[in-house]
């Protein structure tokens, strides 16, 4: 709302935003707050976050000319390529600004922000500062519009870099209700063998001990079979004495099997396979390199289009923005196995697909003469500077264009 020079706005404070203010995070049905850190505490989140931003970190990012039959040519020389290839300030490096980008996005509902410092119409630096100096603001009237402020100032929206997760909401804010009972599982695996790996219960007596003699008998019971040092001894009870559990075991819960769906449970959350986070009871070696090639499919790929939409905004003039674009580099995850990439290679160029020469730029490799022909090298016929067929004879000329003598009989 305006009025006059200044500028007024209202904005609802949900319970999620008052406890984040103080530190807190938000209860859950578990009976444990979570928060970004503690979420983090949890190593199925913390691999699963690890993953993603880091796969995405470790991806080259180039600045690119798209030309008018859209073929895409890197330009190093553009002032954006440095910050995203090499250095994104004077001491962050573009591997750490992508990678916490990415971690805030997958870990708080505003997302991941940094300021790009223009000067003289160029962007010399990026900034991310820690969460809260940034703050979208959505209008209210519903079309989605964000503006920015930095530590109340308002900001350019093109400024900003905004890397924002599905539903306007985190992965973390999505399923924080499996992140608190798996934190409870946690708790209770500890204190389950911390406390000589036994469930609790009570010890029930028909004599009266008095307050004394339940002391003693306490302090017997725990020097006995309380700590890590006593699990799965046998109890002795006195004077008609008899235990009553409380709780299931372990057993009977099938605690074991429990975690492991809590951990699912969690890589469902993030769409990332269970197996990249060390869940492999049902890993195979077919399958999971099948899940590989769908993290990079239905996981990493949504991500990397949003972190060169959010870099495209803020780093390339509006006016430029139909003819630069940024580009990650995907071919750098089929480098790993080099067996298949060695085998794909080979075929294209086989099938002329390919020309060698391209082909050995997709490995970093110069060009060598002759190259660009595409030709099977697998044929002895159709092999670069090999003679065309004599159109009489059928057969391949030689390449010092010599034929065979039809007056000698044994030529042919």
């Amino acid at each position: 709302m305006r009025i006059g020079p200044y500028i007024l706005f209202e904005r609802k404070q949900t319970d999620a935003d008052i406890l984040a203010m103080f530190g807190g995070g938000v209860s859950t049905s578990a009976g444990v707050a979570v928060t970004a850190d503690s979420a983090l505490r949890v190593p199925a989140v913390a691999a699963s976050v690890r993953t993603i931003a880091e796969a995405c970190a470790s991806l080259d990012c180039r600045v690119v000319e798209i030309a008018a039959d859209g073929t895409e040519t890197v330009i190093r020389s553009h002032p954006a390529n440095a910050l995203l290839a090499s250095e994104a300030n004077d001491w962050t490096s573009s591997f750490e600004l992508i990678r916490q980008l990415v971690v805030d996005a997958l870990t708080r509902d505003q997302g991941g922000l940094a300021w790009v410092n223009w000067v003289r119409d160029e962007p010399v630096e990026i900034i991310r500062y820690r969460p809260g100096i940034i703050g979208p603001e959505y209008d209210q009237d519903g079309s989605g519009r964000i503006s920015y402020r930095i530590n109340g100032q308002p900001t350019p929206a093109d400024q900003v870099v905004h890397v924002r997760s599905t539903f306007d909401k985190c992965p973390v804010s999505l399923c924080r209700e499996a992140i608190g009972t798996a934190l409870v599982m946690e708790q209770h695996a500890a204190q389950l063998f911390g406390k000589g790996a036994r469930p609790g219960g009570i010890i029930e007596t028909d004599k009266t001990l008095g307050d004394e003699g339940v002391l003693k008998m306490l302090k017997g019971w725990k020097v006995a079979m309380e700590g890590a040092d006593n699990a799965g001894k046998t109890g002795v009870l006195w004077d008609g004495a008899t235990w009553k559990q409380m709780t299931l075991s372990s057993v009977d819960a099938q605690f074991q099997q429990l975690r492991i769906f809590q951990l699912q449970e969690i890589a469902r959350a993030f769409n990332i396979p269970s197996v990249l986070i060390g869940e492999l009871s049902r890993a195979t070696w077919s399958n999971s390199a099948e899940m590989q090639r769908l993290f990079l499919m239905l996981c990493l790929e949504p991500w990397l289009l949003a972190l060169e939409g959010a870099f495209r905004r803020a780093l390339i003039a509006k006016d430029d923005r139909k003819r630069f674009a940024i580009r990650f580099e995907r071919d750098d995850f089929s480098k790993v196995d080099l067996a298949a990439l060695a085998t794909a290679i080979n075929s294209l160029v086989s099938g002329r697909v390919l020309n060698p020469n391209t082909a050995r730029d997709w490995l970093g490799l110069p060009p060598y003469e002759g190259g660009e022909e595409y030709a099977n090298p697998n044929t002895g016929a159709s092999q670069p500077g090999s003679a065309p067929a004599s159109p009489a004879t059928g057969l391949a000329l030689s390449r010092g264009g010599a034929t065979p003598d039809e007056d000698d009989p044994d030529a042919a």
